[in-house]
């Protein structure tokens, strides 16, 4: 069992990226169904608001501390060997170790364009690297052809399906799918295409572990991103703040 942490009522897994890879190739092992969610302070923040996602993102298999704050603040409660377990690390890792075990990949998520690259860099990057297909769904509110998707899915038979649909809406769709599909392991990681697929700029490293991404990504999508990042990591400090002061009360 994987420790955990509780982070404003939301589950945080006490991982770093070799134990999150060892769960999920136990996971494989076992043929355990499972989905695996990667929190940013932006998931926290949204569980506080939804008492659904919140119920949605503690169901999980693993949620990883993907956000350096939930780091700092697991290291602050005695846990040492917590690290950032940041979404393309980890497929880069998996897919690194996969020629080796004989894993397949399947994406869900992004656009054709971004998949196609996604799938010749990786391939490039690690040779004998399996990816049995992927998919873009439309825009639309709803896919009609999702059943035949999931069939699709099940028929390739992979054993990781990468989902990169973007939080929340990722987890609710793992959660929402996971007993009709085959696959062991889902695993929800946002921008990863894009940043993997080099159709989005990544932070630069030293930025991702001072805690500057926020910054980067706000500095490139300024209005798109800057609800998330200006009003949800302040929205995230005030409930760290109330919950501190209803703790103190409570002494």
């Amino acid at each position: 069992m994987l420790r955990l942490i509780d982070i404003l009522g939301v589950n945080i897994s006490v991982v770093d990226i070799p134990k999150a890879c060892a769960y999920i190739e136990d996971c494989i092992a076992s043929k355990e169904k499972t989905y695996v969610c990667i929190a940013p302070v932006s998931t926290i923040v949204d569980c506080q608001k939804d008492t659904e996602y919140r119920r949605i993102i503690n169901g999980a298999g693993m949620t990883t501390p993907d956000g350096i704050p939930l780091v700092w603040l697991g290291k602050l409660r005695g846990e040492r060997s917590i690290e950032r377990t940041y979404g393309p690390d980890l497929m880069l890792r998996l897919c690194e170790i996969s020629p080796g075990e004989g894993y397949k990949h399947y994406f869900y998520g992004g656009r054709p364009e971004v998949c196609d690259q996604l799938e010749t860099r990786l391939k490039k990057r690690f040779p004998g690297l399996s990816i049995v297909g992927h998919f873009s769904p439309p825009f639309s509110p709803e896919c009609r052809c999702e059943e035949e998707v999931l069939e699709k899915i099940n028929q390739a038979n992979p054993d990781i399906l990468w989902v990169g649909l973007g939080s929340p809406k990722q987890d609710f769709w793992m959660a929402q799918h996971r007993q009709k599909l085959t696959v062991p392991v889902m695993i929800g990681v946002g921008a990863a295409f894009d940043f993997l697929a080099k159709t989005k700029k990544q932070a630069p490293r030293w930025m991702q572990q001072a805690g500057l991404e926020w910054f980067f990504r706000l500095c490139c999508e300024p209005r798109r991103l800057w609800k998330r990042y200006l009003l949800g990591n302040s929205q995230f400090l005030f409930f760290l703040m109330k919950d501190y002061l209803k703790d103190l009360l409570y002494r």
